[in-house]
C-alpha cells in the first residue's frame, strides 16, 4: 500500500503576490513523491513567510508536525531541508517525531537526507546551522545598508506614511497634513487621542489597515508624533544623531516645525504620566467639575434610560450619588446646565481677550542656552575625531552635557506646548454657543476648566421644576 506524504513548500518573500515560488516546488515535490511511489495527501503551503525569524508562527508547518505526529501522513516532502527548518530547535522538533515514529518517510529534491539515521541527522543538523548562518549574515548586510542609507538621512522605502503622497512619498499629502495638523491642535486642546481615532475611522483617514474593523490607538498616536513630521530620521524607531550630535534630516518635506511637534510630544507624554492606565474619556460637560451643594461631593452624569428622540424628557440629568459617597439628594437635569454655564464660560473669555489684545509671545528664552549647549556637544565630538581629547575624558564631559541639552529641550516643549494650549483657548472665545456644543467633550472640559474650578449644584427643594440658575454657582478662577 502506498505510504500516504504531506508536501511542504515555503518561500520567504513573495512580493508579487502570484505564488509562483511555492508552486514550483510543489512540482518538484510531486515528480519526487511518484518516483518513490508515495501517495500526496495533502500540501503544506507557508508562502510570503519567513522560517528565520522567531516571532513568526508558520501554521502550516505546525499542521504539518501535528499530522505527522498523529499518523495522518507517514512522511514529508520538501524542496529542499531549509524550506522546512532555518533554526535549529524547528529541525529538533521535526527529529524527535522521527524518533517517536522511526517508520516515517522523509525526502528533500536537492538532498538525499534520512532523518531515520544518526548520520543522516548529523548532516541535517549541519546544514541547517550553516542555513541559519547565511540567514543571520544576510540579516546583518541588511541591517548595516538600512542604517547607512539611515545616516545619509535617505528614505527607507515602502509604503508611504501617511501625510505624504503615495506616488512620491517625499513630497506633502496636503489633506492629509491638513488632518494631522487639525488633529494636532485638537489634543494640545485636551481631545483624547480615542476621538480622533473614532472620527478618522469614519472619515476613512490615517491609512487604516485593510479589513480592520477599528484603528489601533497606538497607530494614530504614532502618527501625530512620528518624528518624520519635523523632517527627523529614525532607525528602529529612535531618531538617528549624526556626527556632530544633531538629529539626521530626512530628504523630504516637513508637515511640522519643531516647536509644534515637541508641544504635542509633551502633551501625549504628560498625560501618560498623569493617570497612568484611565480613561480621559467622558461623556458629560460638567462630569468631575460640577459638585453638590450639600455634600461638595463631585456629581456625575447619568443617561435618562427612558428618554427617546423627540420625547420632552430630559436626555440625561447631573445626580449626586451615594454609590459615589454622596449624599443622593441633589440631581438636576443636564441640558440646561450645560448651556448656562457654557454662556458663562465663552462669555468670560470674550471679555479678557478683548482686555488683553496682546499677542503670544513666540520665542522661548531658553533658546540661545540650548543652541549654545549643542554647540559644546559638537565641538566635544570633534575634539575626539581629532585626537585633541581621549575617549576617555570625552565620555566623562558628554553625558552632563547631554543631560542639559535634554532637560533644555523637554522645557522648550512645555513652553510651546502651554503656548499652543494658550491660542488654542483665545480662539474658544471666538465660538457661538452652537459651535461650542458641536466639538468634541474633551475641548469643551478645557474651555470650561480654563475658566472655572468647579460648578456647584445646590439643592432645589420641593414644588416647581422651572429650572433656577440661581441654584447653579459658578467657581471662577
Amino acid at each position: 500500500m502506498a505510504r500516504k506524504v504531506g508536501i511542504y513548500t515555503r518561500i520567504s518573500r513573495d512580493d508579487e503576490g502570484d505564488a509562483l515560488g511555492v508552486a514550483r516546488q510543489q512540482q518538484d515535490c510531486e515528480r519526487l513523491a511518484d518516483l518513490r511511489s508515495w501517495q500526496v495527501v495533502k500540501v503544506y503551503e507557508d508562502n510570503d513567510v519567513s522560517a528565520f525569524k522567531r516571532n513568526v508562527v508558520r501554521d502550516e508547518f505546525e499542521l504539518i508536525l501535528k499530522d505527522l505526529r498523529v499518523g495522518l501522513i507517514d512522511g514529508v516532502v520538501a524542496y529542499d531541508l531549509d524550506r522546512l527548518a532555518r533554526q535549529p530547535r524547528d529541525l529538533e522538533r521535526l527529529i524527535e517525531i522521527f524518533d517517536e515514529r522511526p517508520k516515517s518517510e522523509f525526502a528533500t529534491v536537492t538532498n538525499d537526507v534520512n532523518l531515520g539515521t544518526p548520520d543522516g541527522r548529523t548532516m541535517a543538523r549541519i546544514m541547517v546551522a550553516f542555513a541559519n548562518k547565511a540567514s543571520h549574515d544576510a540579516s546583518r548586510r541588511t541591517k548595516r545598508k538600512h542604517l547607512e542609507l539611515a545616516q545619509q538621512g535617505k528614505d527607507s522605502g515602502g509604503p508611504a506614511p501617511y501625510g505624504w503622497r503615495k506616488d512620491e512619498r517625499t513630497k506633502v499629502d496636503p489633506d492629509a497634513a491638513r488632518a494631522i495638523r487639525e488633529a494636532q491642535q485638537e489634543i494640545l486642546a485636551g481631545v483624547r487621542i480615542g476621538t480622533i481615532r473614532t472620527r478618522w475611522q469614519e472619515q476613512g483617514l490615517g491609512n487604516p489597515r485593510m479589513g480592520t474593523k477599528r484603528m489601533a490607538h497606538h497607530h494614530v498616536e504614532h502618527i501625530l508624533t512620528n518624528p518624520r513630521l519635523v523632517g527627523y530620521r529614525t532607525y528602529h524607531g529612535e531618531v538617528l544623531t549624526g556626527d556632530d550630535g544633531e538629529p539626521v534630516k530626512g530628504e523630504w518635506e516637513p508637515i511640522n516645525t519643531i516647536a509644534e511637534w515637541e508641544a504635542v510630544c509633551a502633551t501625549i507624554a504628560e498625560r501618560k504620566q498623569q493617570r497612568p492606565g484611565k480613561s480621559l474619556a467622558r461623556k458629560y460637560l460638567l462630569s468631575g467639575i460640577a459638585r453638590c451643594g450639600l455634600c461638595k461631593t463631585k456629581i456625575r452624569g447619568q443617561v435618562n434610560a427612558r428618554w427617546k428622540p423627540g420625547s420632552k424628557a430630559a436626555k440625561f440629568t447631573y445626580q449626586c450619588s451615594v454609590v459615589n459617597g454622596g449624599c443622593g439628594k441633589v440631581g438636576r437635569t443636564g441640558e440646561p446646565v450645560d448651556k448656562l454655564i457654557a454662556e458663562l464660560v465663552l462669555e468670560e473669555q470674550r471679555e479678557k481677550a478683548a482686555a488683553r489684545g496682546v499677542p503670544i509671545d513666540q520665542q522661548w528664552p531658553g533658546e540661545a542656552e540650548l543652541e549654545a549647549v549643542r554647540t559644546d556637544i559638537g565641538q566635544l565630538l570633534d575634539a575626539e575625531k581629532s585626537k585633541q581629547i581621549s575617549v576617555s575624558t570625552l565620555l566623562q564631559l558628554l553625558p552632563a552635557k547631554e543631560r542639559e541639552r535634554d532637560e533644555l529641550t523637554l522645557a522648550r516643549a512645555r513652553f510651546f506646548k502651554k503656548q499652543r494650549q494658550a491660542e488654542a483657548q483665545d480662539g474658544a472665545s471666538e465660538l457661538s454657543l452652537t459651535e461650542f456644543f458641536d466639538l468634541p467633550v474633551e475641548r469643551q472640559q478645557e474651555i470650561v476648566l480654563h475658566s472655572l474650578t468647579a460648578v456647584m449644584v445646590h439643592p432645589a427643594g420641593r414644588g416647581s421644576r422651572i429650572f433656577n440658575p440661581s441654584l447653579i454657582e459658578p467657581v471662577w478662577r
